[in-house]
């Protein structure tokens, strides 16, 4: 049956283009695939390594009406970089330990950046 990894990471989202200014901008992850329906951004995939991330609009199968308490969190090498990264575009950092910074996406998704030895 082989070893399970992630495939991908769906996002509900309330706004896509500014969930994408986030994901694809400030954090850099380079875009895969975008879904548009009737001239309306719906869904759009970017890259994260050897996962996939989806930040859609609306996803299949039931939930919470929006956010979550998870967290989504990306290996980094340097933690001072992403720091000032993360200052230059306005980004608060929430909280932090020697390993990791913890931020919020536009949608309050917590996202963390982490250098810890996994």
């Amino acid at each position: 049956m082989g070893t399970l990894r992630i495939h991908h990471l769906a996002l509900r989202v309330s706004d896509v283009a500014r969930a994408v200014a986030f994901y694809g901008g400030v954090l850099g992850l380079p875009e895969l695939r975008r879904l548009e329906e009737q001239g309306v951004l719906r869904a759009l995939w970017l890259r994260a390594g050897d996962t996939i991330l989806m930040l859609e609009s609306g996803l299949r199968g039931a939930g919470a009406p929006e956010g979550s308490g998870h967290l989504l969190a990306f290996a980094v090498d340097d933690l001072a970089a992403w720091q000032a990264r993360l200052a230059a575009a306005g980004v608060t950092v929430d909280d932090r330990t020697p390993y990791t910074l913890y931020v919020r996406d536009p949608d309050g998704h917590r996202v963390g950046l982490s250098v810890y030895p996994g």
